[in-house]
């Protein structure tokens, strides 16, 4: 009896059974598979969609959470964070710590004094100031912007990019130059985006040369000068101008640590208050091996000590070097909203996974009459796993797909759940629509393996009995 004939006393032709053992052996089982898949799913359509729905809502929240978290915790200088590092000293002692832990910022004594030993290849000092910025432009009203008093490495240091102009040098900030480097931004409100430099700006009553004009530059997070009232996903400045220009014009930090016992900010005791222990200055310091930041963390640990022998500090030296991004953990820049709402639909999906695998147990055991009569006629288990396992990939695409059209949905209506400063910098890509529907497919084929190896067991001979 030929196999046509085989299949036709079965009454099974119409299920392909007979055409899968010619087209395996001809090389296109795969395509096959497929085919068959979408012929099954349009046989328990209710079943299929149910799955299909599941796995979109579930892959589509936790990428939604994903590109959150991703946009929040992303290096800011991606192939420099391990070089730049961020030294502290403790020079307020016990009262002041967290939990042993120095504060985030250095007193101007200190950071002038880790400034001139020029122990790391590059270093900054800096501070946030806002200043209140004038033109001659009698169209232009004054207006109050924000900016950073910094030193010349601070722009090669962070690979801050120039539209046109450049930094100033070591020789400016040590001649206490009245020069600025503007954003792009504000050189579109005072100039009209022309090519501004040489031009000159009053910051508080007092002329400035701009030297440079900033391309696009917004780091996230805003590294460099976090504090109390500079948050890590604020915009960074529009203005910066030398350190000790800033130091002379009496200019202060937006924020500051002072010991109770302290000089109180007084601008006619300046001299005073820039040599008490209060901590307001940020520095930074390019060391490009380990055995140069162990160097420096010595030299640390010895300046430390010298100050504890001259009796300025009466504890034990306590300081840190932190690289940028053992800094950002340490700082917890990641919100908590985006790591909580990470787990939690991490969870929802594994929900929704374990449903997906009741459902696929459901839909491929109600197949078992098939898949007896396929093991009869000489189908291998292997092939009863390759054609389920393709079959649920095949459903994961489909899930994937509509899964990548809810993300978008999410991502677009972040603004709902997260703050505004952190919502705009959440975006779908390329790589998170192909990561939505590889997710989509993994967790597909991830839940059918148990229901797959269930309906490979079914004996032959008992569903041929049965049916």
């Amino acid at each position: 009896m030929g196999m046509t004939s085989k299949c036709a006393i079965l009454g099974i032709g119409r299920l392909g059974i007979c055409r899968l053992s010619n087209d395996v052996t001809g090389g296109v089982m795969w395509g096959y598979y497929v085919a068959l898949a979408l012929r099954s799913s349009g046989r328990s359509k209710a079943l299929t969609a149910l799955v299909i729905v599941l796995l979109a809502f579930g892959v589509s929240a936790c990428m939604v959470s994903y590109a959150v978290f991703r946009a929040t915790t992303s290096d800011p200088l991606p192939g420099k964070s391990s070089r730049l590092y961020v030294p502290l000293i403790d020079n307020l002692g016990p009262s002041y710590n967290w939990y042993g832990e120095p504060g985030d910022t250095l007193s101007y004594i200190d950071a002038m004094v880790l400034w001139q030993a020029h122990k790391a290849s590059r270093q900054t000092l800096l501070y946030p100031t806002k200043w209140q910025v004038e033109s001659d432009n009698p169209s232009v009203p004054a207006m109050t912007e924000t900016g950073d008093a910094v030193t010349a490495d601070f722009f090669s240091m962070f690979d801050v990019p120039f539209r046109f102009g450049s930094g100033w040098t070591a020789n400016d900030d040590a001649q206490h130059a009245t020069v600025a480097v503007i954003s792009r931004h504000l050189n579109e409100a005072l100039f009209g985006g022309q090519n501004s430099v040489g031009q000159e700006i009053r910051l508080d009553g007092q002329l400035f040369r701009i030297g440079g004009v900033l391309e696009d530059w917004n780091p996230r997070p805003r590294f460099f000068d976090v504090g109390d009232d500079v948050r890590p996903f604020d915009d960074v400045g529009d203005i910066y101008i030398p350190f000790t220009r800033a130091t002379d014009m009496k200019k202060d930090s937006t924020f500051s640590l002072c010991p109770t016992d302290s000089q109180a900010f007084d601008e006619s005791n300046w001299g005073a208050y820039l040599h008490s222990e209060c901590d307001r200055i940020v520095a930074w310091v390019d060391l490009a091996t380990p055995a140069d930041a162990d160097r420096y963390r010595e030299y640390l640990r010895h300046y430390a000590a010298e100050q504890q022998r001259l009796g300025r500090f009466s504890w034990p030296p306590n300081i840190r070097l932190r690289n940028l991004t053992v800094w950002l953990a340490y700082l917890q820049v990641t919100p908590r909203a985006s790591s909580l709402s990470m787990l939690v639909s991490a969870s929802f999906l594994l929900i929704v996974l374990v449903n997906v695998v009741g459902l696929m147990l459901a839909r491929f055991m109600r197949r078992a009459p098939e898949i007896g009569i396929r093991r009869a006629l000489g189908a291998s288990r292997a092939a009863i796993y390759r054609q389920f396992l393709i079959e649920a990939a095949t459903m994961g695409c489909v899930g994937g797909l509509l899964g990548v059209a809810l993300t978008l949905l999410g991502v677009w209506g972040a603004g709902g759940l997260f703050e505004p400063n952190i919502a705009r910098l959440v975006h779908a890509d390329s790589s998170l629509i192909a990561l939505t529907v590889l997710l989509a497919i993994a967790a597909t084929v991830a839940s059918a393996l148990y229901p797959t190896w269930r309906a490979a067991q079914t004996q032959p001979a008992w569903q041929i009995k049965i049916n």
